[in-house]
């Protein structure tokens, strides 16, 4: 670079190249898209991704492991598990957004908010809406880079619903970290409870009903910030695709008559 460019070019190239700004110009996309970035790369923060990946229409993000901007620098097989993903699941992407039929078998997530109510009488409504806008930024977000189908918005929670228990907890997971790490510089954190069920719920204007609906927003509901709590069944489906569960025994939930056997899934620790 030295023997081709003289400095004073080379200036004037990074200063031009810095006042470049297309954020006006990425809704207007229409290939689909998949977002690539390594959590440790010193020079762009991973905040940079996600609002990328957030103007974009429909692109998947994929936060690997790493510091290298390259992406044929550092695990490769990390990046091409992301490619193959991205180029083989767009079918089932697809079919996941679109409101399942009924009895489908799908796995249902709900999120929540833990003091939501607190944090408005504390720092008033209009603060506490700019800490929700960014809970439901992060939520969405991890939804639609692991396929899941938002079904609704609550205030301070969502439920969604996924084809694939795999990726269901996957984002599950996904959601914490990217909260835990949302939290690390936020003046006010977000502790977010998590409940995951499956089942065949009664699907009925783009809206789903039924006992493994209730019982997903019960587990829920048991939850403590930063917990995600799955019924035996998600842990059954998942056997042997790696992921960390602790036993939290049989526990009587609002509305059933028959304890319900419950487990954590460890997500601060690598499978």
């Amino acid at each position: 670079m030295r023997e081709s460019v003289t400095q004073g070019a080379m200036q004037a190239w990074a200063e031009a190249v810095r006042r470049f700004d297309v954020t006006d110009l990425l809704p207007q996309v229409r290939s689909p898209t998949l977002v690539l970035h390594r959590r440790q790369f010193p020079l762009l923060d991973v905040e940079v991704a996600r609002g990328l990946s957030s103007r974009i229409p429909d692109a998947r993000l994929a936060l690997l492991e790493g510091e290298s901007a390259s992406a044929w620098v550092g695990d490769m097989e990390a990046v091409l598990s992301a490619i193959d993903e991205f180029l083989g699941e767009g079918e089932e992407a697809a079919a996941a957004a679109e409101p399942p039929a009924a009895g489908a078998f799908r796995t249902i997530l709900f999120t929540d908010a833990e003091g939501s109510t607190a944090l408005t009488e504390r720092v008033g409504d209009a603060k506490a809406r700019e800490v929700l806008r960014a809970h439901e930024r992060i939520v969405r977000e991890e939804l639609k880079s692991h396929g899941g189908s938002e079904v609704k918005a609550m205030g301070d929670g969502f439920m969604a619903s996924f084809a694939s228990a795999t990726r269901a907890l996957e984002c599950a997971i996904a959601m914490q970290r990217a909260f835990a790490e949302y939290n690390e510089t936020a003046e006010e954190p977000i502790r977010m409870r998590i409940g995951l069920n499956a089942g065949e719920p009664i699907a009925e204007e783009k809206d789903l009903f039924g006992t493994a609906v209730n019982m997903a927003a019960r587990i829920a509901a048991t939850a403590e910030g930063g917990e995600i709590l799955a019924s035996d069944v998600v842990r059954q489906l998942v056997a042997g695709k790696g992921f960390l569960f602790s036993d939290r025994g049989e526990v009587e939930l609002r509305g059933f008559e028959e304890p319900v056997r419950l487990y954590e899934v460890r997500w601060r620790e690598p499978a």
